[in-house]
């Protein structure tokens, strides 16, 4: 098979040479198309690749195959695929949501499992899209589930998802210290979250294993802030000193510096233009992540 090609934003297209494997362009699409869900929100830079690696770890140290891992992982990157169905009024409001907002909101695991309805993919992650905030208590919704008829995937990626909420910055709030997001798990264990898996997760937390990816936006990448307006400023593991990346919320532009394995922005003054301020997937991050499920994902599952 001919290697697939992706166009990029700097030049002609570039071969991607994980493509052609058996599975690889579907699960390309999905998180393609979850990426720019979670691209219309500047507040929520890396949340999608937090919440799958949070997810991962769990897993791992859950003791669970390393296939359901894999799952999970990629129900953690694909969980608010449904939030592209919130109007931006209500995804970017800078305070906090009404009740009737707060409804919108709660559409998006259903919206999610309707986009994936007839994709070839979607039994692998359909649950963690659809009961993510389902609670062992019947508190959740959709659906008001109780106990271990929350499927184990969805379980998972509540919990991480709550956690990287809790330690993500908002306009109406700075994020909870992690000892402090910890605390929350622990206090709800039994009720908002499986209690076996926030044991697991707070046992992570107190080995140090959840700093590498509390705070980042892709593996050893810190999360930066616009010093402008506040929402996050992304900038990727393979950018080059001197490239230019944009605060998506108020199009301040940033100067790429490296210092060894250090990336960071720094302001340059200016504005991006509309051109500038096009998003633009992060084709590598999403080529890591196909290649990872790839790894524990049986081909019968692709």
């Amino acid at each position: 098979m001919a290697a697939t090609h992706t166009e990029t934003a700097e030049g002609p297209p570039i071969a991607e040479p994980w493509l052609p494997l058996p599975g690889a362009p579907l699960l390309a699409t999905l998180l393609t198309t979850a990426w720019f869900v979670e691209a219309r929100d500047p507040y929520t830079g890396g949340h999608l690749w937090r919440v799958s690696r949070y997810v991962r770890l769990l897993a791992d140290a859950a003791g669970l195959d390393p296939v359901t891992a894999a799952q999970a992982s990629l129900g953690g990157f694909l969980h608010d695929l449904g939030k592209v169905a919130v109007p931006d009024a209500i995804l970017r409001k800078p305070s906090r949501l009404t009740e009737e907002e707060f409804a919108v909101i709660r559409t998006h695991p259903e919206v999610g499992a309707r986009m994936l309805a007839a994709h070839p993919l979607a039994g692998l992650v359909r649950e963690a899209i659809l009961l993510h905030h389902e609670r062992p208590d019947g508190g959740g919704y959709p659906f008001g589930l109780r106990g271990l008829d929350v499927p184990l995937t969805a379980r998972l990626v509540g919990i991480c998802d709550a956690f990287d909420a809790m330690t993500s910055h908002r306009t109406y709030r700075t994020g909870r210290p992690r000892d402090e997001a910890l605390r929350v798990l622990r206090e709800e264990a039994g009720r908002q979250f499986d209690a076996q898996f926030v044991d697991t997760f707070l046992s992570l937390g107190r080995q140090g294993e959840l700093e590498h990816v509390m705070g980042h936006t892709d593996q050893g990448i810190p999360l930066h802030s616009c010093p402008m307006c506040g929402p996050t400023v992304v900038v990727r593991r393979e950018q080059a000193e001197g490239d230019h990346v944009y605060c998506q919320n108020c199009a301040s532009e940033f100067r790429v510096k490296r210092d060894g394995d250090r990336i960071m922005p720094a302001p340059t003054g200016r504005k991006g233009s509309a051109s500038d301020l096009k998003p633009d997937v992060d084709a590598a991050l999403i080529g890591r992540s196909v290649r990872e499920a790839l790894t524990h994902l049986p081909s019968g599952e692709l």
